[in-house]
């Protein structure tokens, strides 16, 4: 008779860490863009317009020495007159406050008002706290990027100062180095294959929003959202039917476009990114409907997952 034994989980070594982390900046700095060039793929949906994050999106980074949780939040900005807006003001302020580190993103060269407001926040919250300046590419002289953080930024108010350009990858290495530095030692909390805690059925809605905003950035990117009706897999195949609220009936013409050009161009495009991200074919449904400036309404936003 032999003895049974029962498997055991792997050590963690003693010396892994584990922490949360959250990216914060004005709204277009680069934050989902530094996201996505730290985990190797696409997560946070980007594009040129303000404010294209509206939710906290969480990227999980595992190594053999240690496990990095990074929270990629909305851009904070002053304006909040829409429900929307105060929303997503909200979830960016509610992140940093239970974090064991923060990033606090700006752009090369920049250096607004609002990055002062947002700093002055971040140091009330008392969280550790990085400067990453980004879009260093867009800077050839290299002495107006040093003069720039001498003149225009307080070095004492911050722990360290890094340079990066998200879009290439120059420093990013460097930046993820001393982000696990900084963190406590602790076994990690996720599987080692989770990369975030958004389902496939955000995903996919994102990348609906996405290809919107893309093709439609002149004149409605903020009007628009995105609801899943269903996700389905059948075999080898992804079913997926969307609905794309706007705010008015002139904006819904506007997304179908003439003969339905501009809504089978932007479906196409959505499909192809699932098709990537979901690594299988995926047949895409997607009906334009109209929820009256949803946008101003905190009753819409919870009915369209927007919830803190």
């Amino acid at each position: 008779m032999t003895e049974s034994t029962t498997p055991t989980e792997p050590s963690t070594p003693k010396d892994y860490r584990f922490g949360y982390v959250a990216i914060i900046g004005r709204p277009n700095v680069g934050k989902s863009t530094l996201l996505n060039r730290i985990l190797g793929q696409k997560l946070s949906i980007v594009t040129a317009k303000p404010q294209t994050t509206r939710q906290r999106i969480m990227g999980i980074k595992t190594t053999d020495a240690g496990q990095v949780v990074y929270l990629d939040t909305p851009g904070i900005h002053r304006s909040s007159g829409k429900a929307l807006n105060r929303y997503m003001n909200r979830v960016a302020q509610a992140t940093f406050r239970d974090v064991d580190l923060a990033l606090f993103l700006v752009e090369a060269g920049r250096w607004s008002n609002q990055d002062r407001a947002i700093l002055k926040g971040l140091r009330a919250a008392q969280v550790p706290l990085v400067l990453v300046i980004n879009k260093i590419d867009t800077l050839s002289d290299r002495a107006a990027l040093l003069s720039f953080v001498a003149e225009q930024i307080v070095p004492e108010e911050l722990e360290e100062v890094l340079m990066v350009s998200a879009t290439r990858g120059d420093g990013v290495k460097d930046l993820e180095a001393m982000v696990l530095k900084k963190l406590p030692f602790s076994r990690p909390y996720f599987d080692e294959d989770q990369i975030t805690d958004r389902s496939e059925r955000f995903l996919a809605a994102e990348l609906i929003r996405e290809a919107l905003t893309e093709r439609l950035h002149q004149e409605l990117p903020y009007a628009l959202t995105v609801e899943i009706e269903q996700f389905k897999r059948e075999g080898g195949l992804l079913r997926i039917a969307a609905i794309i609220w706007v705010e008015r009936d002139s904006q819904k013409q506007i997304v179908i476009g003439k003969g339905g050009a501009a809504l089978k161009q932007i479906g196409s495009r959505a499909r192809r990114s699932m098709e990537e991200l979901f690594d299988q074919k995926v047949f895409l449904q997607t009906w334009v409907k109209v929820s009256k400036d949803w946008t101003h309404s905190e009753r819409s936003l919870e009915r369209f997952g927007y919830q803190d």
